[in-house]
């Protein structure tokens, strides 16, 4: 029995003008031909040879030795070679590009882009390639420790969960959702710091730096909200997160810390339950 989209050691039964027929064991009853180019040289009858089966053209399987770029449930980062009305054709190494069906697309990839999808097989048994739940997946056996910086692809916004990140294109991460990620898309490669190895092996990520490394940025993001408020702002870090969240896009402990480091340095002042910008 063949494996689809998997390499195997098959058997030299049989030589023809276009290819070598290749069999699991001698007696099985159906082949599989490999075209006479990529037959080894010296190859022999009853030699065993390690192959990758895919279809061709005609939807019919057909072995070769070359290595695609993905087998059967890896995930890795495939170009897009092609967008049709039917769906996008990744390379992956072999001459028939492997098919993204619409409906297995997260965000808008163009022709050209580089996208991390999975190979399975679809329920006609065909290879198809999806974006979608890649978590289960990924390896979660990662060498990066709290703190680690880290670049890491994003693959999937997961609203009440947080945003998923492939890290490497290979581990396991996400950033929580408390953080903003409004600013990003679907593909983005970003740089990470690790926040948290949890029990599992996935990591925790977030975007920021170190708090005490944000104050600067934070604090100028800040002022700059305050101008647009005319040197005013109509609340403090006694708001509600969510609030503080809309308002800034930073978490009410960022928020918090912000404020302080502007006080102390005498740019704002609280009063009234508001903050206002010093000489407003």
């Amino acid at each position: 029995m063949f494996k689809l989209c998997e390499f195997q050691e098959l058997t030299i039964t049989r030589f023809k003008e276009f290819g070598a027929l290749l069999r699991e064991n001698i007696h099985d009853e159906k082949s599989v031909l490999l075209p006479r180019k990529e037959i080894p040289e010296g190859a022999e009858i009853g030699e065993r040879i390690r192959v990758f089966i895919y279809l061709d053209s005609r939807d019919r399987p057909i072995a070769t030795t070359a290595k695609p770029l993905i087998t059967l449930d890896q995930v890795k980062v495939l170009k897009v070679s092609d967008v049709t009305k039917i769906g996008l054709f990744l390379d992956w190494g072999l001459p028939k590009d492997l098919m993204l069906p619409f409906h297995e697309i997260n965000g808008r990839p163009e022709k050209g882009d580089d996208v991390l999808v999975r190979l399975y097989i679809d329920k006609s048994g065909r290879p198809a390639a999806t974006m979608r739940h890649l978590y289960h997946y990924l390896r979660t056996d990662s060498p990066y420790q709290k703190d680690d910086t880290v670049s890491g692809r994003i693959y999937e916004f997961g609203h009440d969960f947080g945003t998923f990140v492939a890290v490497d294109d290979i581990f396991s991460g996400m950033i929580p959702r408390h953080e903003d990620v409004s600013s990003y898309k679907i593909g983005d490669v970003l740089t990470l710091r690790v926040t948290e190895v949890k029990p599992d092996g996935k990591l925790t990520l977030t975007t920021r730096k170190d708090a005490y490394l944000e104050l600067d940025d934070d604090g100028a993001k800040i002022m700059s909200i305050i101008d647009s408020y005319a040197g005013v702002l109509p609340f403090t870090e006694k708001a509600s997160p969510e609030v503080i969240k809309r308002e800034t896009g930073l978490s009410k402990a960022a928020f918090k810390r912000a404020i302080g480091h502007l006080y102390k340095e005498r740019k704002i002042t609280l009063e009234g339950g508001r903050i206002r910008k010093v000489g407003q």
